[in-house]
């Protein structure tokens, strides 16, 4: 179900923490810039400085009350399908994603493995992954269906079925397929997935994601927030083991 016209007309703003987190933005170049995939070619995209305005629900707190607000996003649910790693672990890393989108895959083939490998499996780093779809009807349907594959304890294989090649953006590549990944992934009951990827409750937990995102200014996929650090677009491993060992430190590990 493609993105309703109240969400497009949505301002976006970005939530900044403080110095550090401004200036981890600023170095990220724009919302919706060159290293990630826009939300909306019509979507204008949010200025990104030091001055950045902070989301209606932050404005006009301290510093240190926006980053209590940005770790409270972390949802730390044990049971939490769409989440890796331990739900007491002392840093969050944030993903709203879109499954059509060619970095977001390049972060699943490449980056997320080695953050696994080397913090997730520590206890160290938990990944909570949003839904975030931007590109259309097609993009609504694999976040949908990602969501019904969680529920029969699938999300992660699904996922990873669904980023293993790029494959062609809104050609049909992805939602005239979903049975057979499901399958692949290891979704036992295909009957229920089918239900479940058209229920409400998909559609409400993907907007959800959605909203959340919005709220934070997203305006490009993929983007993350590391406890309360944000990394926007294509970065390499670097970039990402940087903010974990920073946010590890913060947190006295």
């Amino acid at each position: 179900m493609p993105s309703s016209p109240r969400t497009h007309r949505r301002r976006l703003t970005l939530i900044a923490v403080g110095g550090g987190a401004a200036a981890a933005v600023a170095a990220a170049t724009a919302l919706g810039g060159g290293s990630g995939d826009p939300v909306s070619r019509d979507r204008p995209s949010a200025a990104v400085s030091p001055s950045v305005a902070v989301s209606p629900s932050v404005a006009g707190a301290t510093p240190d009350e926006q980053e209590k607000s940005l770790l409270a996003l972390a949802r730390r649910d044990q049971k939490d399908p769409l989440a890796l790693g331990r739900a007491d672990a002392p840093v969050v890393l944030i993903a709203y994603e879109d499954f059509q989108c060619p970095f977001c895959g390049k972060f699943a083939r490449e980056t997320k493995p080695e953050l696994v490998r080397s913090y997730v499996d520590r206890g160290l780093l938990r990944i909570e992954w949003r839904n975030f779809p931007v590109f259309g009807a097609e993009s609504e349907r694999v976040a949908r269906a990602s969501w019904a594959a969680g529920r029969q304890g699938r999300f992660w294989q699904f996922h990873d079925v669904v980023y293993a090649k790029e494959r062609p953006r809104n050609k049909g590549a992805f939602s005239s397929r979903l049975h057979e990944m499901a399958r692949e992934a290891g979704v036992a009951d295909l009957d229920r997935f089918e239900a479940d990827l058209k229920s409400q409750a998909a559609e409400a937990s993907v907007s959800r994601d959605q909203e959340e995102g919005y709220a934070l200014g997203v305006s490009s996929t993929p983007a993350f927030l590391v406890n309360s650090t944000p990394i926007l677009g294509a970065q390499p491993l670097s970039a990402f083991t940087a903010a974990v060992e920073k946010a590890a430190k913060e947190a006295g590990r």
